[in-house]
Parts: C-alpha cells; structure tokens; sequence
C-alpha cells in the first residue's frame, strides 16, 4: 500500500504486509544506491506486526517506479547469489561423491 501525496509523487511511504527487516534492509540498501534516491529508510511499526513501512524520497521520479526498479535488481541480485550457491554445491559434489560426505542424495 502506497502512503503519499496526490500532488508529489518524489516521495512515498509504502507499507508491505507479511514482511520484516530481512527484505525491508535488503530494499533499503539497493535505494541507497540509486542516484535517483534522495532519501530511504525503513520502519517496523511494532515488533508484533508483520509490516514494514518504506520511504523512499526521490530527486524527481516517481517514488513507485524507483521502488519497483530497486525490487526488481534486488530480484536480480538474489537470483546471481543463488545460481553462484547452486554451482559451487554442485562442483563439490563433482569433486567429492555424496556418500563419501556422509549425506544423502536427493
């Protein structure tokens, strides 16, 4: 949900529900390094609450796309960790067979 003036669109406040600091920091950190952010940080209304409040101030686009091009390469960024994870499991296991790992195989 999206909290902000009808007449400035620079600056936001978007509340995302079932969520905590793991994406809000996360979110918060790619903002910071966008040259169109002027200001972002984050909030947890309460420590009940699965809810984080992000600003986000922009220095002239809209606060709603700077926020969705920072979601989408910290998507992106997720995804290169996760193939780089897959790939290092996977040329130990080449390297060193699972059952001399003590493991079971899937």
């Amino acid at each position: 949900m999206e909290h902000g003036s009808l007449t400035d669109s620079t600056a936001s406040t978007f509340s995302i529900m079932e969520e905590d600091h793991t994406l809000a920091n996360s979110a918060r950190f790619v903002l910071n390094q966008d040259p169109r952010v002027a200001f972002c940080g984050y909030s947890i209304p309460h420590p009940a609450d699965k809810k984080v409040n992000i600003r986000v101030q922009t220095t002239g686009d809209p606060a709603k796309d700077v926020l969705k091009d920072a979601l989408q390469d910290l998507m992106v960024m997720c995804q290169h960790v996760r193939g780089t994870f897959d790939n290092a499991v996977s040329n130990h296991r080449a390297k060193k067979p699972a059952e001399q790992m003590g493991i079971d195989q899937k």
